[in-house]
Parts: C-alpha cells; structure tokens; sequence
C-alpha cells in the first residue's frame, strides 16, 4: 500500500471511530510501528489528530474539516487548508466546482463569518451540512459531469452577487496556453468569474501543471494567486512568479 493511501485510511478511520491505537494500525495494514509512528506525526500536522501514548485521538473539529470526503486526497486537504487560511472573517468567497474548492469549503466550516457563493452541488450540500454560515447557490442548468450549475441563468445570477475574491479550479495550467478547462461551459463560466471578481485564486495539485484542457479560460496573468503542491514543475512556478502569480506550496 502507498504511503498517501495508507495514511488516508488512517484520516478515515479515526474520523469513524475518534481513537486509534498503533498496535492495530501494524495489524491493519501491515505496516512496522515506526511507519505507523511516522504516519501519525504527518496526519497530526495536518491538524487531524492528536498522537497519544500508543495511538492518536481525533482532532475535535477534524470531522468537520478535514478529510471527511473519501475522495478529497491528502495533497487536495494540504492545498485546501492554504487556500482556507487566506479568507478573512467577514469575506464573501466565490468557490468553484472540483475537489480541491471542495476541500477549500471544508477547511472554512470551523471558520466565522464567511459567506460562500457557488455554483458547485457538492460544496452547497457539504457546508449545509456541516455549518451554518451562509451559503448562496446560482441558479442554472446542472451539469452531471461537473456536478456544478452552469449555463446562462448561471452566469446572470453570478452578475447579480459580490464578493471579495474567488477560489477556482481548473483542468490545465501551461505556458503559453494559460489555464484551461475539460469542457466549454464550464470554461465559459469560469471566464464569467475571473471577470466578476476582484481577486482570483486557483487551486491545483500537482497533476494539472503542464497540461492543457480543451476550453480555454484565461491567460495565465488573469489570476493573483495559485495554491498548488511542492512537487509542481519547479521551472514552470518560476516563469509563472516572474508574471507577478503568487504561488503558494504546501
């Protein structure tokens, strides 16, 4: 089993059960104490439990912020919780459609006073769920595959909102081709948002550098910020610092 994987169903298991012992992790997943060990000082890091003697104990606001979605991955929650921790209380944020706005979302729940607008089903539902701070859903036609309200009614109430930045994601950051997105609809609106709002921000792991989507979004000097991984291509975060992005790694 692959260390990030491993870990993950450590995140997993201690948000079912609130203990965990390291005696039974070693069974589990047939892993040495010391991996074990090891694994619990990164997941308490991570601000996900707090080790014990001889096993760990769920972070109390861990179940509502942390990995609670068995598909958000432990570079997704890393580059949620940096993008998370630039919204200031009392802010509106605009979060997009994919995973990684999604753990964004996540990491805002023990946060006060921020008011989400979104277009993605996903991160509604989950901070309905989990909190309640305001939340403001555009209208608009659902698109199964992005799980996110697209199309014209969309982008009409998107003109109607304000807020004080925007957290997207995309499909394909490149140079020179900018960032790109898996569908035009998609790309359309997105372009709607980075018009819309005073600051932008994208998140992106590792996989979405250096590729290039079918739908063009924006150039990349569109944005402020990128919220990405440490194994991003060093050569491109480079070139993309000297067109004045700010890139954070975590």
């Amino acid at each position: 089993m692959l260390t990030a994987e491993r870990r993950q169903r450590i995140a997993e298991l201690i948000q079912q059960q609130a203990i965990v012992h390291v005696k039974d992790l070693c069974t589990r997943y047939g892993a040495s104490e010391s991996t074990i060990r090891r694994d619990l000082a990164y997941l308490e890091q991570q601000g996900i439990l707090e080790r014990s003697y001889g096993g760990a104990t769920l972070v109390e606001q861990a179940t509502a912020s942390a990995l609670p979605a068995k598909d958000i991955d432990l570079q997704q929650a890393r580059i949620g919780a940096a993008a998370a921790a630039r919204i200031g209380s009392g802010e509106t944020v605009f979060l997009g459609p994919g995973q990684v706005p999604l753990a964004v979302a996540q990491h805002l729940v023990p946060r006060p006073g921020v008011t989400v607008v979104t277009n993605a089903l996903d991160v509604a539902a989950y901070l309905v769920a989990h909190t309640e701070q305001p939340v403001i859903v555009t209208g608009g036609q659902i698109d199964h595959r992005a799980n996110a309200l697209l199309g014209h009614l969309a982008e009409m109430t998107l003109r109607e909102l304000r807020a004080d930045r925007a957290v997207i994601g995309v499909h394909g950051i490149q140079l020179p081709d900018g960032f790109t997105a898996d569908s035009l609809a998609g790309a359309q609106f997105l372009r709607t948002v980075i018009e819309l709002m005073p600051r932008v921000t994208v998140v992106a792991t590792a996989e979405q550098w250096a590729r290039v989507g079918p739908a063009f979004i924006a150039p990349l000097e569109a944005v402020d910020t990128i919220v990405t991984s440490l194994d991003a291509p060093p050569a491109m975060v480079w070139d993309l610092t000297q067109l004045g992005i700010d890139i954070i790694q975590t």
